[in-house]
C-alpha cells in the first residue's frame, strides 16, 4: 500500500492545497522580490522578509540577487536587444512558453548580476545556503510535501510548485504582459495590463500600471482595479511589519494660473502619464468634431486613422506613417493637436533644458495651444496650468 502521508486528501483537496501554496510563492515575488527587492517601493520587516527568502528558496530555487539585476535590466533596456525577454525582440511564443530559459541565460551574465544586482541580501545565509545550493531546497519542500500528502499527491504538488513561477511570471507576465491587453498608460514600452483584477498572479497583471510608475509599492491605479499584493502590504503595514515609501503620483489641481511657474512644470512632469492621458481625450474629441465637420470622402480617410491616432509614432509602421500623414492633411485641426503632442512629449525628454528654459517652453506652448481656437486643445491647455 502507498505511503498516503499525514494528510489523506482528496483530488479536490490536493488541488486546493496546491493552489494556496502557490499562491504563497506569488505573493513571495511579488512583494519581496518585486516590489521590495528591485524596486525598493517597501521595506520589510527582517521576520517577513527572511520568511519570503526562505519560501522562495524551498519553491523556486531562485537568487534574490539574480531576480532583482535581471528584472532591473528589463526597465533600463525594455524592448531593444538586451532586454532578457522581450516578445517585441524574442517573439510573444518564446517568452510565453520558453520565458524560463531567457532568464536562466540572463542569470549566468555576469556583468548583468554586477551592474544591476546592488543592494540585495548578502548575508551569510544568503551566501552560503541559499545562492550556493538552489536545488536543495526543492528537495526538501518534496519531502515535506510527501511526507504530509503521499507520494502522488506531494509529488504532484512540488511538480505544480516547480512550474508556476516560471510559467505564470516568466512567461505570462513578460510575454503577455508586453503584447496583448489594455494599456492605460502611454509609457514608452509596449507593456499591457492583462486584466483588470490582479489576484491569480499577485497584481502583476497589472504591467502597465507597474511600467508607469515602477517604484509604486501599489500596482493598481484606476477605481476598477485590483491589485491582491498591495492588499497584502496594506495588512502587513497595518500590522507593522511593512512600510510603504513610493505609491504613484496622485494628481492635485488648483486654480489655473495665468503664467505657467516651477511649480507647475514638476508638477505636470510629475503627472505626466496622466497629462497624456487626457491630451489623448483631446485628440479623440478632436477627431470628433472634424469627422462631422468634414465631406463624406475626407472623413472616410479619417476614420480609417482612429486607432493609430493615439499611438506612440516611434511604433507605427511606414505604411501607418504614411496613412496618418494622408489623413492629418485633409484637417488642419486636428494635425495641430497631433503634431503639439509631439512637442509636449519632447518636454520632459529635454534633459540637457534648465528648468527656468522648460518652464518658458511649457509656457510657450500653452499659449500656442490657446491661440489655435481649437475647442478640446484650449480646454486641455488651460487644464495643464491647473496641476499644482
Amino acid at each position: 500500500m502507498a505511503f498516503s502521508g499525514l494528510f489523506d486528501l482528496s483530488w479536490w483537496e490536493v488541488a486546493i492545497v496546491a493552489f494556496v501554496l502557490t499562491h504563497i510563492t506569488i505573493a513571495s515575488v511579488t512583494i519581496f522580490l518585486h516590489r521590495c527587492q528591485a524596486h525598493r517601493a517597501l521595506d520589510l520587516h527582517p521576520v517577513v522578509s527572511h520568511f519570503f527568502r526562505l519560501w522562495l528558496w524551498l519553491t523556486t530555487g531562485m537568487n534574490t540577487k539574480e531576480w532583482a539585476a535581471i528584472h532591473r535590466k528589463h526597465h533600463a533596456k525594455c524592448e531593444t536587444v538586451d532586454d532578457p525577454h522581450s516578445p517585441q525582440i524574442y517573439g510573444i511564443n518564446r517568452v510565453l512558453w520558453g520565458g524560463v530559459f531567457l532568464y536562466v541565460k540572463e542569470s549566468h551574465n555576469a556583468e548583468t548580476l554586477e551592474r544591476y544586482g546592488h543592494g540585495t541580501p548578502d548575508d551569510w545565509i544568503e551566501r552560503n545556503l541559499y545562492a550556493r545550493f538552489t536545488v536543495m531546497g526543492l528537495v526538501l519542500m518534496g519531502l515535506v510535501n510527501i511526507a504530509l500528502f503521499g507520494i502522488v499527491p506531494g509529488l504532484a504538488i512540488l511538480a505544480v510548485q516547480i512550474v508556476w513561477i516560471p510559467f505564470w511570471a516568466a512567461g505570462v507576465i513578460n510575454g503577455i504582459g508586453h503584447y496583448f491587453g489594455y494599456r492605460s498608460w502611454a509609457t514608452p514600452d509596449a507593456s499591457t495590463n492583462i486584466i483588470p483584477f490582479g489576484i491569480l498572479i499577485g497584481g502583476e497583471e497589472l504591467h502597465n500600471n507597474h511600467h508607469a510608475y515602477a517604484s509604486s509599492a501599489k500596482l493598481s491605479n484606476k477605481w476598477y482595479e485590483f491589485d491582491i499584493g498591495w492588499m497584502y502590504i496594506w495588512i502587513l503595514e497595518a500590522l507593522g511589519l511593512a512600510k510603504v515609501k513610493k505609491l504613484p503620483p496622485t494628481p492635485r489641481f488648483a486654480p489655473a494660473k495665468p503664467a505657467i511657474d516651477l511649480e507647475t512644470l514638476q508638477a505636470v512632469i510629475a503627472n505626466r502619464y496622466d497629462v497624456l492621458a487626457k491630451y489623448a481625450k483631446s485628440l479623440k474629441a478632436t477627431y470628433a468634431e472634424e469627422l462631422k465637420r468634414l465631406a463624406p470622402h475626407d472623413a472616410q480617410v479619417l476614420r480609417r486613422l482612429k486607432r493609430w491616432l493615439t499611438h506612440d509614432e516611434s511604433k507605427l509602421e511606414e505604411v501607418q506613417r504614411t496613412r496618418i500623414e494622408d489623413g492629418l492633411a485633409r484637417s488642419n485641426a486636428l494635425s495641430t493637436v497631433y503634431t503639439m503632442r509631439r512637442d509636449l512629449l519632447a518636454l520632459w525628454e529635454r534633459s540637457h533644458a534648465s528648468r527656468d528654459q522648460l518652464v518658458r517652453q511649457l509656457q510657450d506652448w500653452c499659449q500656442r495651444a490657446e491661440a489655435t481656437g481649437i475647442r478640446p486643445l484650449v480646454e486641455f491647455s488651460r487644464g495643464l496650468r491647473c496641476y499644482a
